[in-house]
């Protein structure tokens, strides 16, 4: 029911990383692995999802896991050349529908203003701090209140997300935490994680809010 966002993870992760004994990358294109910052990102996860499954496997196989495309190739049943073109076509995806990440100094500055407005119930501090376009999607898992289609709009989402404040805020408390390896928001009802904000931003303002409230995909927040 609703949109559909990948589990928020906690922190920095290192449940993904280069196999022991295998080689970093192809010596012909090591500029083009996808780091390992990016590979846990919300943007890069959800745009995941917008792939063929053999631009996914290419992509994940070769440059979060190592694998070499000769690998590849065996795994798949496909010529190592067609590895190779299936992840340079996962990669031209991305960069086309991301924008160049901000230093994480400056997200976790707009981060925390964001916060600071938000807590405020600021609308103008909010809708300057969000890009026009900016879009916020919800994911609630049929199981909880969440918007059930993308809110579009840098002014609307303001609107949305200062009327949620103002029905929840007297009990619920906002944390700053590092979401999916970039700096992100958590909300917190008591010992129990009800929300997780991830972001994206472009230039000086906020593009995307991705806000989980699945419970089932928030386990792994909730103290204890």
């Amino acid at each position: 029911m609703g949109e559909w966002i990948p589990e928020p993870l906690p922190d920095r992760t290192d449940w993904i990383s280069t196999r022991a004994g295998t080689a970093t990358a192809d010596p012909a294109d090591p500029a083009d692995r996808v780091t390992l910052d990016e590979s846990v990102g919300m943007a890069f996860l959800v745009t995941l999802e917008s792939m063929t499954p053999a631009q996914r496997v290419a992509l994940i196989l070769h440059d979060v896991f190592a694998y070499s495309f000769a690998e590849i190739a065996e795994i798949t049943g496909r010529t190592p050349a067609a590895c190779r073109e299936l992840a340079s076509s996962a990669r031209r995806r991305i960069r086309t529908v991301r924008p160049p990440a901000a230093p994480a100094a400056h997200q976790a500055g707009l981060v925390k203003n964001f916060k600071q407005a938000w807590e405020a119930g600021d609308i103008d501090a909010l809708i300057g701090l969000l890009d026009p376009g900016a879009t916020f999607t919800a994911d609630g898992g049929g199981l909880v209140i969440a918007a059930l289609h993308p809110i579009e709009g840098g002014e609307q989402v303001a609107r949305y997300i200062t009327e949620i404040a103002g029905r929840s805020f007297d009990k619920v408390t906002l944390l700053e935490r590092t979401v999916n390896g970039q700096p992100g928001l958590m909300a917190q009802l008591g010992d129990v994680t009800v929300g997780v904000y991830a972001f994206e931003v472009a230039g000086d303002r906020i593009k995307h809010i991705w806000a989980v409230r699945n419970p089932d995909k928030l386990r792994p927040w909730t103290a204890g």
